[in-house]
């Protein structure tokens, strides 16, 4: 049983590492259509949001093992703490970019309504620290540990608002500025499948906090499968956009052909 839990971790890792890099080639090709085809002028957090990702990967890969735990915990987790920022002001530049035309009074009660919502449910997705535990550890490790926690749980939260403002946009988004095949709605299906991903990860994560050392191998095997779909679920929505964003919405103007 151990030797075929090896196996498989073994041939995880190997074909992450393949995934590791076409993920990166993807953001960068990404970037290259947001930036030459010009839709990074309309989605700047949107084409913010992928570089900081892409250069959340690269510092991973080029510091891991080669500094101190200290100082690369303290970059990593500031990076992860960044791409929460940016990813809330994402999520606020897709809802005004697919709800343009929405007077602003219900405009921002559904928002107040998601955020009142999707908070509500962040709790029951757990663990949450013991607060008075954390009395008793370095001050420092403790500002750590914060800050992961508000970058993990950010992570989450941003998940939710994703979903709900997907749905939003999937029943509603017709009636305004983000119907089938405009760039915004795109953009959208690519991180309401992301944020699925993820939620349903650490669902998985949750049904297996408490597990017997006889199932600790079949546990973890679960969760590194969970994982390694939600990695590959991000390559697709990569190649998603690049395809999507390439392309011109249906009724963009075409440029003039020039006069012979």
């Amino acid at each position: 049983m151990q030797l075929s839990f090896d196996f498989f971790v073994r041939q995880i890792a190997v074909i992450e590492r393949i995934v590791w890099t076409l993920t990166f080639a993807a953001q960068l090709v990404l970037l290259v259509v947001l930036m030459g085809r010009d839709r990074a002028r309309r989605y700047p957090w949107f084409t913010a949001g992928i570089a900081l990702m892409a250069l959340r990967l690269m510092v991973e890969e080029l510091l891991k093992g080669r500094m101190a735990n200290l100082p690369y915990g303290v970059i990593t987790i500031t990076l992860a703490n960044l791409g929460v920022i940016v990813g809330l002001l994402v999520l606020v530049e897709m809802a005004r970019a697919a709800f343009a035309g929405v007077p602003r009074s219900i405009f921002i009660v559904n928002t107040v309504g998601l955020l009142a919502l999707a908070g509500g449910l962040l709790p029951l997705l757990g663990p949450w620290p013991v607060w008075k535990q954390l009395a008793t550890l370095d001050p420092t490790m403790v500002k750590l540990y914060l800050m992961q926690l508000a970058a993990q749980k950010g992570e989450l939260l941003i998940a939710l608002l994703t979903v709900g403002l997907g749905l939003l946009v999937f029943l509603f988004g017709r009636r305004f500025k983000a119907g089938w095949r405009s760039h915004t709605q795109s953009i959208v299906i690519g991180l309401f499948a992301v944020a699925v991903s993820l939620l349903a990860l650490e669902a998985v994560v949750l049904r297996t906090l408490h597990y017997t050392q006889a199932e600790s191998a079949g546990v973890m095997r679960l969760r590194l499968s969970f994982a390694f779909a939600h990695e590959l679920i991000y390559l697709a929505a990569l190649v998603w956009w690049i395809v999507w964003l390439w392309r011109d919405e249906p009724g963009a103007a075409q440029p003039e052909p020039a006069a012979e």
